[in-house]
């Protein structure tokens, strides 16, 4: 048996995908119920009947934050994926960051101990690899610096890596892969899929700076192929290259079949967009589109290696290109479907 938390994110519902593609008995934790329709359509987008798939998985009520769910979720596991996480650059939701992201980790590595699991994959993120005005190229020897161009997201993961390296100091096996930005078909207001969506809104403008990205499906063959592999108690980059914000940006467009963009976003402009997003978000009680911390990495240069994971499991990725030309597609028949007027009287 096969333990999955955040088993209904973007990276979760693609390892889902895989591991019972691989004919592997799967054990879910579910935070959200409603959150397997975003699944279930992954599922649909990669050729599957989704409620076979979904009806294979042994769904265990909970989250990171109850031992006791925890335990009973480990029983009889072999295997553990701990894709749970929050993933936000609100400064409003520093507590639950490093509630969810740290403390749930320690619990999952705490639990994983007294159940005697063989090996366990962290998700975690080039985030927590650390960033500062002016860096190298950043691989997996990179030592985490706390700055102004870190995020109390990155904060909440590097502690997250250390609750898992003070797990392998007791006798836990563990592998972490660090992905830079994950593109991919998910929910269209979270993670990266909310960039699509927005671009889909409006294409004229794109940030200045450069970074890495990565297709959500390597992200999930690098984890399974790690899981299987002999390797313990290291961490590697996932990424597939870096690219500017503009050229991903155009690539989103093209995708869209609509117009590139053609004006970058001035540092003065930007500084006024985050304080409006932050004042809107105050008054309406929703989600800022963009923060002080986003603004400031979206403005940064950063490059990073994976020549760890290319050599040690001779891992090739897939072109970003046809990542966000297949997110692009997949997105645009959601839109269409949502057009479509209901016949049903």
């Amino acid at each position: 048996m096969i333990l999955v938390t955040g088993a209904t994110g973007l990276v979760g519902s693609y390892l889902l995908h895989s591991l019972l593609k691989s004919n592997e008995p799967v054990r879910a934790l579910l935070y959200n119920e409603n959150s397997k329709l975003r699944t279930r359509r992954i599922f649909e987008s990669l050729g599957e009947n989704a409620d076979d798939l979904l009806g294979r998985i042994e769904w265990i009520n909970g989250d990171v934050l109850d031992i006791l769910v925890l335990r009973e979720a480990m029983k009889g596991v072999r295997k553990v994926y701990h894709c749970a996480a929050i993933v936000s650059f609100d400064p409003g939701d520093r507590e639950l960051l490093l509630k969810i992201n740290v403390e749930g980790t320690a619990n999952v590595v705490d639990v994983a101990l007294q159940a005697g699991i063989e090996k366990l994959c962290h998700v975690s993120s080039t985030a927590a690899l650390g960033r500062t005005e002016f860096s190298d190229v950043i691989d997996e020897k990179a030592q985490f610096n706390p700055s102004q161009y870190n995020s109390v997201y990155s904060l909440s993961k590097f502690r997250a890596e250390r609750e898992v390296w003070r797990g392998t100091a007791e006798g836990l096996n563990a592998v972490i892969v660090n992905p830079s930005i994950i593109l991919g078909y998910g929910h269209p207001d979270k993670s990266s899929t909310r960039m699509f969506t927005t671009i889909h809104r409006n294409s004229l403008f794109y940030g200045v700076g450069i970074n890495g990205f990565v297709g959500v499906e390597d992200v999930v063959r690098a984890m399974t192929g790690l899981m299987e592999s002999k390797i313990q108690n290291e961490r590697f980059v996932v990424t597939a290259g870096d690219f500017s914000y503009r050229d991903i940006f155009s690539m989103i467009a093209r995708g869209f079949g609509k117009p590139e963009p053609k004006f970058p976003v001035p540092l003065p402009a930007l500084e006024i967009v985050w304080r409006f997003e932050w004042l809107r978000a105050k008054l309406t009680g929703s989600r800022p589109l963009i923060t002080k911390e986003t603004a400031r990495t979206s403005r940064g240069n950063y490059y990073y290696s994976s020549k760890k994971l290319k050599s040690s499991l001779n891992f090739e990725y897939t072109p970003i290109e046809e990542t966000i030309a297949r997110t692009c597609q997949l997105i645009e028949e959601d839109i269409a479907k949502a057009k479509k007027p209901d016949k049903k009287l």
